[in-house]
């Protein structure tokens, strides 16, 4: 299908001049929900993500055939089974390519991947960060629960060292992935994490995120009920996640535990939390998302606590502006194209006498 996308709310992944809006009548999120039935064990975060995603795409103001989801292998990756727009179940890890390939060939569609910290971080990590430094125009959504839960319960990528698991009995010896960190390290333009069980956070980022022209990658903390329950209890938590999550918001002082605890400067040059009393308010960093320098956005995501029981960072890191890939591809494209003859014949004898060429 080629048909126009409107132009109806948040900027979209498009080049070139606005669009005209259509007369299509209002969209909800019955109009995104397919005839598929939803299979995930009883109580998975997936749901409630997959909720606030169809809730959230009318607001793109896009018709279903100009918006594609892209998965790789894992429980996560069912999604584009259960929205009505064009999707692909795709290859273990490699949905970010798969992306890329899309979002060069077709300005016209807002391309979203939805992938696991196993199919992205694994067999897919080399696929994940190229994706990222080359800021092609796509929202990677990575659902992180720390266990692989489709293959029932291996430690994955982002499990905890001393996770126990049936392929880790002993615990896990491997030091894991923080994901956030890892996409800074690539240089990402816009780097957000959020937990599923909250929603209205959870939509103001994907907002973001969409809204955003480049690689989008969003960490969503999602609890597995089966093989990994409670892994974010200390977030989720009434009791605790006051002092367990440090709330990340562009231009605000980074203040948590009820303002008394904050983010300040270490002398080693990174940050580290500090008690508000003992530093002084004019001593706790102000968020800049939009730092052309990642290294402070890089030090917040280090405090993340590694076993993911204290403190987690939640927010949007990191919101930049770069020329993305596929835009630039295609004005490549165009330049060359502009260059050819005319005529086809000419253009295919152009072609066969370029570059190194000899006689035999």
């Amino acid at each position: 299908m080629t048909a126009e996308p409107t132009h109806i709310g948040l900027p979209i992944h498009r080049s070139g001049t606005d669009l005209v809006p259509t007369t299509d009548a209002p969209q909800n999120g019955k109009d995104f929900t397919s005839d598929q039935e939803v299979r995930w064990c009883p109580g998975c975060g997936d749901y409630a993500v997959l909720k606030a995603v169809q809730s959230f795409l009318p607001d793109l103001g896009l018709r279903r055939e100009n918006i594609v989801f892209v998965s790789g292998i894992g429980c996560s990756s069912r999604f584009p089974y259960y929205l009505d727009t064009f999707g692909m179940h795709s290859i273990h890890g490699r949905a970010p390519s798969i992306a890329t390939g899309i979002a060069t060939a077709r300005e016209d569609l807002s391309v979203w991947v939805v992938t696991g910290d196993g199919d992205a971080l694994s067999i897919g990590g080399n696929h994940l960060i190229h994706a990222l430094r080359r800021n092609v125009n796509m929202t990677i959504l990575l659902f992180n629960n720390r266990i692989y839960g489709l293959t029932k319960g291996q430690y994955s990528p982002t499990s905890e060292a001393g996770k126990v698991t049936k392929s880790t009995p002993a615990g896990s010896i491997d030091h894991p992935f923080n994901p956030v960190s890892l996409a800074l390290g690539a240089e990402a333009t816009f780097v957000a994490r959020t937990v599923d069980s909250d929603r209205k956070h959870l939509t103001s980022v994907l907002s973001a995120a969409a809204a955003h022209r480049g690689t989008s990658l969003v960490e969503i903390y999602q609890n597995c009920p089966i093989f990994n329950d409670g892994a974010f209890d200390a977030i989720k938590s009434p009791d605790t996640r006051e002092e367990a999550i440090i709330p990340l918001v562009h231009g605000e002082k980074i203040l948590f535990a009820g303002g008394t605890k904050g983010v300040v400067r270490s002398a080693s040059g990174g940050v580290e939390v500090a008690l508000v009393e003992e530093v002084g308010l004019d001593a706790i960093l102000t968020h800049d998302a939009q730092a052309e320098d990642p290294s402070t956005a890089f030090a917040i995501s280090r405090l993340t606590a590694a076993d993911y029981l204290h403190q987690a960072p939640i927010g949007i890191f990191r919101q930049v502006a770069r020329p993305t890939y596929d835009d630039q591809a295609r004005e490549q494209v165009a330049t060359a194209a502009a260059a050819a003859p005319a005529s086809p014949s000419d253009r295919l004898t152009a072609l066969l006498n370029a570059g190194d060429t000899w006689t035999v």
